[in-house]
């Protein structure tokens, strides 16, 4: 019995060795691969970048590797392949005898490895599951090897191996390595580049073609594949002088390299792989975007230069985008002047959140067009209003003004009074539908300086926000690359308010007196534009469009400190202009044109600019608005209208300009008991004789609507309302805190 011990523990000890082994090949033996790799180009088929799979090497750098699918394997590749890496492939199981013995005999009889003896089989199974050099691992890839042929047959472990292999420089597959060393489809292969590509694999840090003697070496194996394609037939005698003639001299084209533009190419990478892109084909999965990547370094140059002449004013940043008017393609993206060499350029600012200064008016005036709550003929005064504490950034007042005047001189007081004629959380709320913040707090958090500034937003949302303005109110999301998944298209707006506002923003004699002719905000052609300037010059904006593209032009600090007087209507209004006119002379357009249309059945109507009245010849200066064809227009004056001039035999409508909805407000303890006071404002259209102001639900005066009247501050909550006489009508109530 005791004899029979060790052999018998020698057998346990076997069998637990087989079983290890073949659990080993079980967890081994299925065909696995990387997802393909994206390459993106430009729309015209440059090179952007490659979205690789990015490892670690042992030197501790990354880098990037590239699959590709190859389906179906074209047939001069497979044979080339097989020539010089496993000649016996279609009659071995998996792994060759005749080479194992063949490797076995030379590696003794030369005391040193001279050859491997590794099938196709074998090198599928140890790409997919690298393991050191040992006798165990070998023999596992050769169990493994054995089970694969048998599992999925040779034509698709010949097609996995084709999609695994490296050809160096981190190019994996000989489809992406057609397209990465020679930019071609590997359909369009010709003998000597296929036999370039097939000598590679071997040692393709030996045979790095990227190199001098890599090369070498690369065409010298690649000869050998062509001798032994030529020794089986394959190829004929004329094709093979003319194929080893052409591989002698095989030049690559230039390495492709990633263009300027980081930032760019940074938000592509992330976007693709959040949202991902349709119909991407496995075999050449190259995404075009929708960059001109020839327009891209254009305005790359046009910003830099800009920026230069402002560095001593305190700029130390600049981001622009361009769009397709229409489609929303998006053609240029600037991030900042450079990403690793300019102060904050790691930033990408056309996703920073900022203050828009005056860029959001334009949104609020086209809501209360397309509401009915503003006419295109009605008086704004732009006087002092100490009801909101807000004034002009002239910090002059230029009165009784159209609608179209007000925005084109981006005059701060109508803006406020606009918004609050809208209520603060329908202004909000029209904000957010035009998709310029997606904030859940409450409108009260921002005030009425929302409609100068407060409320923070980026310029790729100001973009997107200004198509549905400039293409009739339809808002389309902004298109980077080809395949990207989009939301339809809806509307935001009638085509009337959206054409009446790009009217009021394209009419260089309405922006005077605030912007000069002829300047920054000028152009030759048909240009709409609006900029904006936040508080304490941080920001200065302006965004354009044309009949053919839409402009976003940023520049400020990234560490959001005060410019010294760049204002948008300087800085990023140059910048802006400096685009376009490249734009339209780079495109061929014609820089004369027609003007933007007009609104669907309005005419032009000349208007006193300070009465709203028809011009009668003798109302001093006019301006042309579009107006409904055949609507009347009364005869007014600024004067009837404390803010807004109301509309014809229409209800009376009641609001509370001071105090604020929600407004906490502390007492003097200082100031005599008299002083310590709130003014009371109201506004009501059409006018009417009287108003009742009611405090807490009581009476409290009885004035004309125009009249300030003061109330002595008591601490505790309160509520304000204000009411006709002997009627219900009455406005919103307003509650406040006095502490």
């Amino acid at each position: 019995m005791k004899r029979r011990t060790p052999l018998l523990l020698a057998s346990v000890a076997a069998m637990a060795l087989l079983g290890v082994y073949g659990a080993e090949i079980a967890s081994r033996a299925a065909l696995k691969a990387p997802a393909p790799t994206p390459i993106l180009t430009d729309r015209h088929g440059a090179f952007l970048t490659q979205l690789g799979h990015e490892q670690l090497t042992a030197e501790g750098r990354h880098t990037e590797y590239g699959f590709w699918t190859v389906s179906p394997v074209p047939d001069r590749v497979a044979r080339a392949t097989l020539a010089l890496e496993d000649k016996r492939f279609w009659q071995h199981p998996g792994v060759d005898p005749v080479s194992i013995l063949r490797a076995v005999w030379q590696n003794v009889s030369s005391g040193q490895r001279r050859s491997g003896a590794s099938t196709i089989a074998m090198q599928v199974a140890r790409m997919q599951n690298p393991a050191p050099r040992t006798l165990w691992s070998k023999a596992v890839e050769a169990g493994t090897a054995l089970v694969l042929t048998a599992r999925y047959g040779r034509e698709t472990l010949l097609a996995h191996y084709l999609r695994l292999v490296p050809y160096g420089n981190g190019s994996h597959g000989i489809a992406h390595a057609a397209r990465y060393y020679l930019d071609k489809p590997v359909e369009d292969l010709s003998w000597a580049e296929i036999a370039l590509l097939s000598a590679i694999p071997q040692a393709p840090a030996l045979h790095n073609p990227r190199h001098p003697a890599g090369l070498r070496r690369a065409i010298a194996r690649g000869q050998r594949a062509l001798e032994e394609l030529a020794r089986q037939g394959t190829i004929t005698g004329a094709e093979f002088t003319v194929a080893r003639a052409q591989l002698a001299s095989l030049r690559l084209p230039p390495l492709p390299q990633r263009p300027d533009a980081l930032h760019l190419v940074l938000r592509l990478r992330g976007m693709i792989e959040r949202e991902g892109a349709r119909a991407l084909n496995p075999s050449d999965p190259r995404i075009r975007t929708r960059i001109d990547l020839g327009m891209q370094r254009d305005v790359t140059a046009i910003a830099r230069e800009q920026l230069a002449q402002w560095r001593w004013h305190g700029a130390q940043q600049v981001a622009v985008m361009v769009a397709r008017r229409g489609s929303g393609e998006v053609l240029a993206a600037l991030g900042s002047a450079g990403y690793a060499n300019t102060i904050g350029g790691a930033f990408d600012y056309t996703a920073e959140w900022r203050s828009p200064g005056s860029t959001l008016k334009p949104f609020l005036y086209a809501v209360a067009l397309e509401r009915g709550q503003l006419r295109p003929d009605e008086i704004l005064l732009d006087v002092p209003d100490g009801a909101s504490g807000i004034g002009n950034a002239d910090g002059a007042f230029l009165g009784p003004m159209l609608p179209r005047q007000a925005l084109a001189n981006s005059r701060n007081v109508p803006a406020v009074h606009l918004l609050r004629r809208m209520g603060l959380e329908a202004g909000f709320q029209s904000l957010n539908g035009f998709g310029l913040h997606d904030m859940e707090r409450p409108a009260t958090r921002f005030g009425l300086s929302m409609a100068i500034g407060s409320l923070p937003t980026t310029l790729e949302r100001l973009m997107r926000a200004y198509g549905a303005l400039a293409n009739d109110g339809v808002m389309r999301e902004l298109q980077w690359y080809e395949g990207q998944p989009l939301p339809e298209p809806r509307n935001t707006l009638s085509p009337t308010a959206a054409r009446l506002v790009t009217q009021f923003l394209s009419d260089p004699q309405a922006r005077l007196p605030a912007f000069p002719r002829y300047g920054s905000t000028e152009y030759p052609f048909p240009v709409a534009l609006k900029t904006g300037t936040s508080q304490g010059y941080r920001d200065a904006w302006t965004i354009a469009w044309s009949q053919d593209y839409i402009v976003g032009a940023w520049m400020g600090r990234a560490d959001a400190g005060t410019m010294a007087q760049i204002s948008g209507s300087r800085g990023a209004a140059r910048l802006a202009q400096a685009v376009l006119l490249q734009l339209h002379a780079r495109t061929a357009d014609a820089l004369e044109g027609g003007a933007f249309p007009a609104p669907q059945g309005y005419e032009p109507v000349p208007l006193c600019a300070q009465t709203g009245a028809p011009d009668d010849g003798h109302c001093g200066p006019t301006l042309v608005e579009y107006l409904p064809a055949g609507q009347t227009v009364p005869a007014r004056l600024a004067s009837a209208a404390p803010l807004l001039l109301p509309t014809e035999n229409t209800t009376p409508q009641l609001s509370i300009l001071s105090p604020e909805n929600n407004s906490r407000l502390w007492r003097n303890p200082e100031l005599p008991p008299n002083l310590n006071r709130l003014p009371l404002r109201a506004d009501v259209r059409p006018a009417v004789p009287q108003i009742v102001w009611y405090v807490d639900g009581e009476p409290f005066a009885v004035t004309a609507p125009g009249q300030t009247v003061y109330w002595p501050m008591t601490p505790g909550a309160h509520r304000f309302q204000i009411r006709l006489p002997w009627q219900e009508t009455a406005s919103s109530p307003v509650r406040i805190v006095v502490e």
